[in-house]
């Protein structure tokens, strides 16, 4: 696969994550003491980040946690966790960098906190597109490369939103609805090139300190946060037909990028192609897909 995206796909053992990894995968240490168990047989979407950071695991409690068919799972490649799956289910492994997704060191830990099953929002529409990529992948589609940038930007899009979730449902309870609030006012107000800490601070009359201190517990930083948001979005657009005809300057200028230099230069470090390749190839799978529509992306 592409830009150090693998797929793995095999039928459950009682215990362990496959072992059939790819050459570039790093080698599997001793397992973490979290238990993932499954409900039933079905097929597992897990998500495999390279580069974690080798925390993920060791930071959660022993307590089992039960996975449904469809359910997407976030774990460490260095600290996977213990499966207790019945033969008769299958996982689909995808192994990736956190780089590829957007994610911060610190973001990791917190994916493992729940899995995204495919009864929530997120999950209904991700879950049935990874699931069939992966067959398609391993059946070498000749538009592969598209379907594996549309997977990433699915992932980084979960991932994201997973974490926000998470922030907005987190204890103690007192915190959660104004964290809820501010995480809205963020994404109503992303094409503001003058969104900041001071006034995402005054419109919820709290100090900028304080600001930085909800952020600081969720293991991000509001910059973080907006920058992260914005090139999701600026990629979203970036492969929409109807936007073929607005400049790279004008979707960064849409979403709140004062300097096309400074997006083009983020966008690279984050997605390891400049805004422009990114564009192309879109436009190249659609071509090669002949005109096949899109899977929603972030």
């Amino acid at each position: 696969m592409p830009m150090g995206l693998d797929i793995v796909i095999r039928d459950a053992v009682p215990a362990g994550l496959p072992r059939e990894r790819p050459p570039s995968a790093p080698p599997a240490p001793a397992a973490g003491p979290r238990r993932l168990i499954a409900r039933e047989g079905g097929e597992y979407l897990f998500v495999g980040l390279r580069g974690a950071g080798g925390v993920l695991l060791g930071r959660q409690s022993a307590t089992d946690t039960a996975l449904g068919p469809g359910d997407i799972c976030f774990y460490d490649v260095h600290q996977p966790p213990v499966l207790d799956f019945p033969r008769h289910a299958r996982l689909k492994v995808f192994l990736l960098s956190r780089h590829l997704l957007g994610l911060a060191r610190s973001d990791v830990p917190r994916l493992t906190h729940a899995p995204v099953t495919p009864t929530s929002r997120l999950g209904a529409l991700f879950s049935p597109f990874l699931s069939d990529f992966a067959d398609t992948a391993a059946a070498r589609s000749a538009v592969g490369d598209m379907l594996a940038w549309n997977a990433v930007s699915l992932l980084s899009t979960l991932a994201g939103e997973h974490l926000a979730d998470q922030a907005r449902g987190r204890e103690p309870d007192t915190r959660a609805p104004l964290m809820s609030d501010i995480l809205d006012f963020i994404d109503l107000r992303l094409s503001d090139t003058g969104l900041s800490p001071k006034t995402i601070a005054r419109a919820h009359h709290i100090s900028v300190r304080y600001l930085h201190k909800l952020f600081r517990e969720e293991g991000t930083t509001v910059g973080r946060l907006i920058q992260r948001r914005r090139l999701a979005e600026c990629r979203r657009v970036l492969t929409l037909r109807s936007a073929e005809n607005l400049t790279i300057a004008a979707v960064a200028h849409r979403w709140g990028f004062a300097s096309p230099t400074h997006f083009s230069r983020v966008f690279r470090a984050t997605y390891g192609m400049s805004p422009s390749e990114w564009r192309e190839l879109a436009g190249r799978g659609d071509r090669e897909a002949g005109g096949m529509p899109r899977p929603p992306g972030p």
